[in-house]
């Protein structure tokens, strides 16, 4: 009788051992399966500090560039006459930038220390000085001819005229970076330009007629030139440092973005002081500070807080250079457009023609088929990526990319 129990019993010990293998088998299968969940989690997560990182950044650069340009201006109006100290304030606060390049230096040691890597590609120190000065001294000139435009036009006309900087960084950017002229970007370019010129037929705020309408129109027309050139220098510079990134700093990572920002605005700042000696006025800055309307702590402040908030701006662009690209960086600057003519009609009384509506709506229009056309370039580079039967990472986005670095 026992033996049949013992028969009995076998089918179930055999059937158990089955199901328990059969359920590790189950658990060997969902292991992968977690760890593609708990990798996708990780992705999503760092592309959502980093895009919020991203809004910091643009938050950064709009703000600090509507707040820098309304102190800049409001200190001429005031009782400040020197250019060059409207110049060095823009420049001169770069030591701001130190803590902030060494703590992200600190954030992401390189993953081999003990390991000395020598790049044969890597530049020579005369090759780094050519870059660096040649970057500082025209930096230094687009700051002195900013802050002749400041002096002499209103804020609002300033920052209309300063949105051709877009159509200049692609005029430069074809010749330097081989850019290719689709019809958005033609768009954006005449659409910019006309913009700009528009405003020379800007009414003047007056209605005499006198010899001081006059010499108020000729500081006009120098304020615009002066402008204008200004823009086109700072469209140069970005397409001579897209140019210094890839032939010769051979790459865009945080440290070489922030060495060419610090060391331009090294040199930059020598140039400034050495103009403002040269120039004399230095002589005058006491009795322009006891001069000054808002007291002369008020002076001080004034060029403190304009000096701190250009390297905050400062900071925003370098940080979305180097999440996404330089030309976001300077879309995002030309998207404060309509900001600062809006709060300098509030601030300072300014007018808002007609002429200056039109001018801020086609640079806005500008603008838009500016980035439209990067969309575009970036849409299409992703969709031949996927056709060419590239793995996941090849035809993932930009943003997973750098998310998974």
């Amino acid at each position: 009788m026992q033996q049949p129990q013992e028969l009995q019993q076998l089918p179930i010990v055999v059937s158990n051992g089955a199901n328990k293998e059969t359920n590790t088998l189950d658990d060997d299968n969902n292991v992968p399966t977690q760890m593609n969940q708990s990798s996708a989690m990780m992705i999503k997560r760092k592309i959502y500090h980093r895009w919020l990182k991203i809004a910091l950044y643009a938050a950064f650069v709009l703000l600090g560039q509507s707040a820098a340009t309304l102190l800049g201006r409001l200190y001429y109006e005031k009782g400040g006459k020197s250019k060059w100290m409207g110049t060095l304030v823009q420049i001169a606060g770069f030591p701001i930038l130190l803590p902030y390049y060494y703590f992200f230096n600190q954030s992401s040691p390189p993953k081999n220390k003990d390991l000395t890597i020598i790049d044969p590609n890597k530049p020579s120190l005369s090759m780094l000085s050519f870059v660096y000065v040649s970057l500082g001294l025209i930096v230094a000139l687009n700051c002195y001819l900013y802050s002749i435009g400041l002096w002499y036009l209103p804020v609002s006309t300033l920052s209309l005229i300063c949105s051709s900087q877009l159509a200049f960084n692609a005029f430069f950017s074809y010749f330097l970076n081989s850019l290719k002229f689709t019809p958005y970007i033609i768009n954006s370019l005449v659409l910019l330009t006309i913009s700009s010129v528009v405003l020379v037929f800007e009414p003047s705020d007056d209605g005499t007629s006198d010899s001081s309408t006059k010499a108020s129109k000729k500081k006009y027309i120098i304020g615009f030139i002066c402008t204008i050139a200004s823009s086109a220098g700072y469209g140069l510079v970005l397409s001579l440092q897209q140019l210094a990134f890839k032939k010769v700093l051979k790459g865009e990572t945080f440290k070489v973005v922030m060495d060419v920002i610090i060391y331009q605005s090294i040199v930059a700042t020598i140039a400034t002081l050495i103009g403002l000696f040269a120039s004399g006025e230095w002589k005058g800055l006491n009795e322009e500070m006891r001069g000054y309307e808002m007291g002369e702590v008020s002076y001080v402040l004034n060029l403190t807080f304009t000096a701190i908030i250009w390297q905050l701006f400062s900071i925003g662009c370098v940080g979305l250079i180097f999440e996404v690209s330089s030309l976001f960086s300077n879309s995002i600057s030309v998207l404060g457009v309509p900001i600062v003519p809006l709060l300098a009609v509030i601030v300072f009384k300014d007018k808002m023609h007609g002429i200056k509506a039109i001018s801020m709506v086609l640079a806005l229009w500008g603008f838009i088929s500016y980035v439209y056309q990067h969309y575009v370039d970036e849409r299409n580079h992703n969709s031949q990526n996927s056709s060419n039967g590239h793995d996941a990472k090849a035809s993932s986005s930009p943003l997973e990319e750098k998310a998974n670095r």
